[in-house]
């Protein structure tokens, strides 16, 4: 057989410059590798809650952060079914929390309005037959309402040995029940008058909002000996800002508009529980479930009154 040689290629033999070329490139591409700076690794977000901090504590609002919806509405329905009041005052809880959800914060007068509306409830009523039927009105209208999420944060710090507390302006028998059902260390809240065990119908000073729940941890947290900085707060309304800022863990939970500018503006977690897309409309709470049974129910008092 013939030779090929003539169809392979001839090799060309190097220059002084392609040998230098070569050297050059073999030499920058060592010296890179050993020069090259360390990969920098992003550094893991530090472990929080921290397990054993003994000066540290977690602060929850309650309504639309721990729970859907305003405790004190579906402990309104349930006094409501147990003939506490009439008709027309389930017609005027039921606006109340239509107004809740739609304005997506907690407006000081209507909040009064509120307040109002359960003192004339409950005056005359013994403190021990309210607690007693709250243990109920809880398992009925409340247990599942808890917002899986914010109840799973709530666990991560009592597992890191921390203490938890309700921050409301709910009634402090309605919170506290709430607390222990959800195996939180107690809670804060609203402290109306009573004489002998009976409501008067008054509150001892104002209710538990605003301003009043930072004052609450403070005073809870000098007591406690704990160290604000090290403590976490969880809101989710603007209304807690002091609150919030008290801390130095603060988190926006299924904030509200003003709250959730806030938050991004100064760097706070935010985490929002809420689905479906009424709940995407920042500013609405998502209790989409309770504003309804609030609208039947309106519309269902409402249509009675014409028949008549």
């Amino acid at each position: 057989m013939p030779s090929l040689g003539w169809f392979t290629r001839r090799r060309r033999p190097a220059t002084a410059r392609s040998v230098l070329a070569g050297e050059a490139a073999a030499e920058a591409a060592r010296k890179s590798t050993q020069d090259a700076p360390p990969v920098e690794e992003t550094p893991a977000e530090p472990e929080f809650p921290v397990v054993g901090d003994t000066a540290a504590a977690a602060f929850f609002d309650l309504d639309n952060t721990v729970m859907q919806g305003a405790a004190l509405f579906h402990f309104g329905r349930g006094l409501y079914k147990r003939h506490f009041f009439h008709k027309r005052d389930l017609a005027r809880f039921a606006w109340q929390q239509i107004y809740f959800r739609l304005a997506g914060s907690e407006n000081p007068e209507h909040m009064a309005d509120v307040r109002n509306s359960a003192l004339s409830i409950v005056q005359g009523h013994r403190v021990a037959e309210l607690m007693s039927i709250g243990e109920e009105i809880y398992d009925e209208y409340m247990a599942e309402r808890v917002w899986p999420g914010t109840r799973a944060l709530a666990q991560a710090h009592l597992d890191a040995g921390q203490k938890v507390w309700l921050v409301t302006a709910a009634p402090v028998e309605t919170a506290t029940i709430i607390a222990r059902r959800l195996g939180l260390t107690g809670a804060l809240g609203t402290v109306a008058e009573s004489v002998g065990g009976v409501y008067t119908g008054k509150l001892v000073g104002e209710p538990l909002h605003g301003p009043a729940k930072a004052e609450a941890v403070r005073a809870l947290a000098a007591a406690e000996g704990l160290d604000l900085s090290h403590c976490a707060a969880y809101s989710d309304s603007a209304n807690d800002i002091p609150m919030l800022s008290l801390v130095g863990h603060p988190y926006a939970i299924n904030p509200d508009g003003r709250l959730r500018k806030h938050a991004r503006e100064q760097g706070w977690r935010l985490r929002d529980y809420r689905t479906g897309r009424k709940a995407a409309k920042i500013g609405i709470p998502a209790a989409a479930g309770v504003g309804a049974l609030a609208g039947g129910a309106a519309a269902a008092v409402a249509l009675q009154r014409r028949r008549r």
